[in-house]
C-alpha cells in the first residue's frame, strides 16, 4: 500500500504541483481533542477524539472534520516536528461538517493550495493522507459523487466517495493530481460504489470546494451567517424507503413533542418521505430554524400529527471555552 501511495504521488502529483511532494504531506496534522461528559455529543461521539486536519492559512488555520471538534474543551495539533501544540476552536459548520481550528504556534509548513473538488470524476486517482508523511499516504479512486443523506439531520450535495477505504478517515486530506487540497475524510461507509447486488466499502469526504464560500465567515463569526436550516433532534434510518426515528436527542424540539425511538415518519407538510434525503429535504423546505415542521407519524397502527416547533442546531451545542 505505501508503495503503490508512493508511486502516485510521484508519478501524478509531484510533477504539476507547485510543492513538492514532502511539503503536501506536511500539511497534514494530527489532531487530538477531550470533550467535558456534560457535553451534548459526548455520549455518542466520546469524550476523547483523535483525528486529523489540513494546514491552510499561513497563521496555522487548520480545517478538520467537524464532529472532532465540536464542543471541545482541550484541542492539541502535531505537525512534522512531532511535539504537540495547543490550538483553538475557530469555527464549526454543521451543514457542510466542517471545523476550523487555529494552533497557538503556527505550524512550520507551507499551506496548502486549495483545489477545485468539482473537476473530481468517477474513476479518478487520488492520494488519502493522514498525519505521518509517506508511510501514511494511501492511493485510491473516486468512486461515486452523490448527495449523502446522514442518519444526524444532514444532507451533503455531490459528496466524494473514494475506495479503497482506510480506517482513520476524520479529518483525512483528500489530494488531486495538481496537489491540492480537494476534501476533508468524514466517514466509513459500505456502499461508497453501489454496483447493484455488490456494494465496494470505502470513505466520504466532504468536498473543499463546500468550504470556499463560507470561509471567511466562518474565521470572523465562528459560523456561516446564512439563515440555519431547522433542526428537530432526530436520528433516523432508512429501510426500503421508509425512514424510522430510532433516537432522539434529549431536550430536543422533537423530544419536546412526543416523537419516540420506533415511530415512522409518513410526511412532512403534507408531502410524503420517501427516504432520507427526501426527509431532510422536505423538512429545509418548510422555512429556517424555528419554522413550525407539521409530521405525520406512524405510531404503532395510529396515524398521528405531530407539528414540531424547529431550532437552531447552534443553540442544542455547547461548545468549550476554545470556541
Amino acid at each position: 500500500m505505501f508503495r503503490l501511495a508512493l508511486v502516485l504521488l510521484l508519478a501524478i502529483v509531484a510533477p504539476v504541483s507547485a510543492q513538492p511532494a514532502d511539503d503536501i504531506l506536511a500539511t497534514v496534522v494530527k489532531v487530538d481533542v477531550k470533550v467535558p461528559p456534560t457535553a451534548r455529543s459526548a455520549a455518542t461521539l466520546g469524550t476523547e477524539r483523535h483525528g486529523h486536519g489540513v494546514v491552510i492559512g499561513k497563521d496555522g488555520l487548520i480545517v478538520t472534520i467537524g464532529y472532532l471538534v465540536q464542543e471541545a474543551s482541550e484541542i492539541e495539533v502535531t505537525g512534522p516536528s512531532g511535539k504537540p501544540v495547543s490550538a483553538t476552536l475557530v469555527g464549526y459548520d454543521y451543514e457542510t461538517g466542517f471545523g476550523l481550528v487555529r494552533s497557538a504556534i503556527p505550524i512550520a509548513v507551507k499551506p496548502i493550495e486549495l483545489g477545485d473538488s468539482s473537476e473530481l470524476a468517477e474513476r479518478q486517482q487520488v492520494l488519502v493522507a493522514t498525519h505521518g508523511g509517506y508511510k501514511s499516504a494511501t492511493a485510491a479512486v473516486v468512486v461515486s459523487r452523490r448527495t449523502f443523506a446522514g442518519y444526524w439531520e444532514y444532507l451533503l450535495e455531490n459528496a466524494i466517495f473514494t475506495s479503497p477505504p482506510i480506517s482513520e478517515f476524520g479529518g483525512a486530506a483528500l489530494f488531486g493530481g495538481d496537489g491540492r487540497l480537494m476534501g476533508i475524510g468524514s466517514l466509513f461507509v459500505g456502499d461508497a460504489y453501489r454496483g447493484g447486488d455488490r456494494n465496494l466499502p470505502g470513505n466520504m469526504f466532504v468536498p473543499i470546494d463546500r468550504l470556499k464560500p463560507i470561509l471567511d465567515e466562518m474565521v470572523k463569526h465562528g459560523r456561516p451567517q446564512s439563515p440555519p436550516k431547522p433542526w428537530l433532534g432526530l436520528t433516523s434510518e432508512e429501510h426500503r424507503g421508509r425512514v424510522f426515528i430510532v433516537r432522539v436527542a434529549p431536550d430536543s424540539p422533537a423530544a419536546k413533542t412526543g416523537l419516540r425511538p420506533g415511530d415512522l415518519v409518513v410526511s412532512v407538510a403534507g408531502q410524503p418521505v420517501e427516504g432520507l434525503e427526501s426527509f431532510y429535504r422536505r423538512i429545509f423546505s418548510v422555512g429556517p430554524a424555528g419554522s413550525k415542521i407539521p409530521l405525520k407519524i406512524l405510531k404503532g397502527q395510529d396515524f398521528v400529527d405531530i407539528t414540531v416547533p424547529s431550532a437552531d442546531r447552534y443553540s442544542y451545542i455547547k461548545n468549550g471555552p476554545t470556541y
